[in-house]
């Protein structure tokens, strides 16, 4: 029993994380995916902790993934990743109350990628501005699309998420 219970946990980290990475390369191909001004699909995902924990390592392992295959630059790939990590722990806690769970994404992100931004692209806008950037895209991938998929599985439970 613990064995298929493990086994799930791994397979639906494992679906997490791609779906992530395919959101991500989708993104990447309409030139959303990074940069100063940036609108990841994937970051709609990062309410699904609230649904499972398998979530928070597949949202951290597909993060990392999509980083490195879209030519990400290491910083980007270490703190870009912890900031996911962040965000779905965060979720993960936040899970009684489940439409607030985009903000722990949408805060790492907004205080993590600006210096990422700066220190490993060496963007020239001042992080205040890219914090506001950032958090714009965020607040519509994570805080739009993630409560509209929080709606949408809490509605209609799937047999994939306990």
């Amino acid at each position: 029993m613990k064995i298929k219970k493990s086994t799930l946990f791994v397979a639906r980290a494992g679906i997490i994380a791609a779906l992530y990475v395919a959101l991500t390369l989708l993104s990447a191909a309409m030139g959303l995916s990074s940069g100063v001004i940036q609108l990841r699909l994937s970051e709609a995902l990062c309410v699904l902790p609230v649904f499972t924990a398998a979530a928070i390592p597949g949202l951290a392992v597909g993060c990392l993934i999509a980083n490195f295959v879209t030519g990400a630059a290491v910083l980007d790939i270490v703190f870009g990743s912890l900031a996911t990590l962040i965000g779905a722990l965060g979720a993960w806690a936040l899970r009684r109350w489940k439409y607030l769970a985009p903000i722990p994404t949408i805060l790492a992100n907004m205080l993590i990628i600006p210096f990422v931004l700066k220190y490993a692209y060496s963007a020239g806008e001042a992080i205040p501005f890219m914090m506001l950037t950032v958090g714009v895209g965020e607040f519509f991938a994570c805080g739009l699309l993630g409560t509209g998929l929080t709606a949408i599985l809490s509605k209609k439970p799937v047999k994939l998420f306990d």
